[in-house]
């Protein structure tokens, strides 16, 4: 078995109106204003990125732009080939939420980072121990089938915690307290020993 390395990226910032409720697993835009902004740092990103290399993205739209955002600022363009197991974490009745609204309907914080407890669901969603056995399903499949290639992956912040936790054996309440920042890159090794953490929330250009 030989090794195949993971490149996670997880997706620009959206939108304003986005930023102000729970999106989840709902389809919103990107921040135009960010794209701009932020091209020094995707040109720095696809210089980073190895070539070749497969390239995957979640079913939802900011994913995609992403990538294609990575390929305008110099990466050879690439067909996308969409995971569905590399979705965020759906918020069930939270998304179109605004963040007041949800935090309302709490009655205690249980965790320094995250509204709920790592087994705790929203009302219809998943939690992040749901999130987890979806993501380790997803990885093991994944490294069979890309073994022994680079495989870019742009994600999202819930599902790379997700994959990190089941990498190095973290409970659900562990892995919430990772930080995935906007475009940062997180890598993964699956070897033949098992999986090893290359980096974790890496910046481009920083």
């Amino acid at each position: 078995m030989t090794e195949t390395r993971f490149w996670l990226i997880r997706h620009a910032l959206v939108e304003e109106n986005a930023r102000s409720i729970v999106y989840g697993t709902m389809d919103v835009e990107l921040c135009p204003h960010t794209l701009e902004a932020q091209v020094p740092m995707y040109a720095a990103l696809a210089r980073r990125l190895p070539r070749p290399a497969a390239w995957l993205a979640s079913p939802l739209i900011r994913t995609q732009k992403t990538a294609a955002a990575i390929f305008g600022a110099g990466y050879p363009e690439q067909a996308l080939t969409i995971v569905p197991g590399l979705i965020e974490l759906g918020f069930g009745e939270w998304q179109g939420q605004g963040h007041a609204a949800v935090a309302a309907q709490l009655t205690q914080l249980p965790h320094a980072f995250w509204p709920l407890a790592g087994a705790e669901r929203p009302p219809g969603g998943e939690s992040m121990a749901d999130g987890i056995l979806r993501l380790a399903a997803t990885m093991e499949s994944l490294a069979v089938q890309y073994a022994g290639q680079d495989v870019v992956a742009v994600s999202h912040g819930g599902a790379i915690r997700c994959a990190l936790a089941h990498a190095v054996g973290l409970s659900a309440d562990n892995a919430l307290h990772f930080s995935v920042e906007n475009i940062s890159l997180t890598r993964l090794d699956h070897t033949p020993r098992g999986w090893r953490v290359a980096c974790v929330n890496e910046l481009p250009g920083i």
